[in-house]
């Protein structure tokens, strides 16, 4: 008895610290959100791209000129990618006025079609469509300050990088000293692990994606393609909606643009194929359980983090939780809480194992 007392006086004191460090954690991304949100991103690329800095480090090349080659191999090759991308927006805005014309004589069938299948008068559909053109030019205002801020964000990002690649050894102690006991540094390597799996699986995935989706929006006729297929690949990152925002584009685009419904009906086919690829063997064969976390704390996770963050939180959501799970699960008094995030396994098995042993083993021991 007089043996428990401390142990569990230092376990509660050690919990009400980890609370109010989480507590003003969640406060500073609630109040700081715009510069929460760069920084975050810049520490999961910075343990993406740490392998590499160590490789050439060994091979006697300073840290500062590994990250600062590191950081423009990555700039080219983004710069790439956007450079792609607005050449696709290009051709869709030289498109816009035969794009209009067809949006007109789309607006004009439904409206006959409302008014003779639906009873809905005239006026009735022009307070519709005024209600419709208030909630898009919310929307477009809010995309264009979203933009904004991507590319001031976007600015930001590889400065923090490089920062957080000259300083990691302060990181790894700080995380030392909140994980007493665990000076062998196993966690740091899970959370390489985990973030680096992760991370390069979820761009490949993205690739795999765009690739499908673009091939099959070209089989079914539908104009910008390739556009398409982009944004929806990239939309992906965003888990569970991603997916479904990407189709609606295409399937607005067939509608209006195609004399058939079967052109919007094929659109709903090719990313419900793609889709069910993805769920089933293509990110399960290439990301894996690199996080393994179960769909309830995935789901509440992004729940969090688009109300906190948007967007940026629900990317954030899943890699963010598996690294909490990676460090919780090698806290002697936080350990148990990993049953509540880990997916089925047999790890779980193990913990629970552990929870259960180790009494048993202090009493026979006494």
């Amino acid at each position: 008895m007089t043996e428990n007392t401390p142990r569990s006086f230092d376990r509660l004191d050690y919990v009400y610290k980890l609370m109010v460090v989480v507590a003003l954690t969640i406060a500073a991304i609630i109040l700081a959100s715009d510069i929460i949100i760069p920084i975050a991103f810049a520490g999961l690329f910075s343990i993406m791209v740490l392998p590499i800095i160590k490789k050439m480090e060994r091979r006697k090349i300073p840290t500062w000129l590994s990250i600062t080659i590191v950081l423009l191999v990555t700039i080219v090759i983004f710069g790439l990618f956007i450079w792609l991308i607005i050449g696709q927006m290009v051709s869709l805005v030289n498109d816009l006025p035969n794009l209009q014309v067809k949006f007109d004589a789309f607006i004009s069938n439904l409206q006959t079609m409302l008014l003779r299948d639906f009873g809905i008068s005239g006026a009735e559909q022009s307070a519709m469509i005024r209600d419709l053109m208030k909630t898009f030019s919310a929307m477009a205002a809010g995309i264009l300050l979203g933009t904004t801020n991507a590319i001031s964000t976007l600015v930001q990002i590889p400065i923090y990088i490089f920062l957080f690649l000259i300083y990691r050894h302060k990181f790894r102690d700080f995380f030392v000293s909140l994980l007493p006991g665990n000076e062998d540094l196993a966690w740091k390597k899970d959370v390489e692990r985990v973030v680096q799996g992760y991370l390069s699986g979820l761009f490949l995935v993205t690739l795999i994606i765009a690739t499908l989706n673009a091939i099959g929006l070209m089989i079914v006729g539908i104009d910008h393609a390739i556009f398409f297929g982009i944004l929806s690949g990239v939309l992906t990152i965003i888990p569970y909606v991603g997916i479904i925002i990407g189709a609606l584009f295409p399937i607005v685009m067939a509608l209006i643009t195609k004399d058939s419904l079967w052109y919007a009906i094929g659109v709903v086919i090719v990313f419900s194929i793609v889709q069910f690829l993805e769920g089933n063997f293509i990110t399960p064969r290439i990301t894996g359980s690199k996080v393994s976390i179960n769909a309830l704390a995935a789901i509440v996770a992004l729940v969090i983090g688009g109300k906190i963050l948007g967007i940026a939180g629900m990317i954030l959501a899943v890699p963010a939780i598996g690294l909490v799970k990676i460090l919780i699960s090698h806290s002697t008094h936080l350990k148990h809480f990993v049953i509540l995030l880990e997916d089925s396994s047999p790890k779980k098995e193990t913990v629970l194992e552990e929870s259960v042993e180790e009494p048993m083993q202090s009493s026979s021991q006494e």
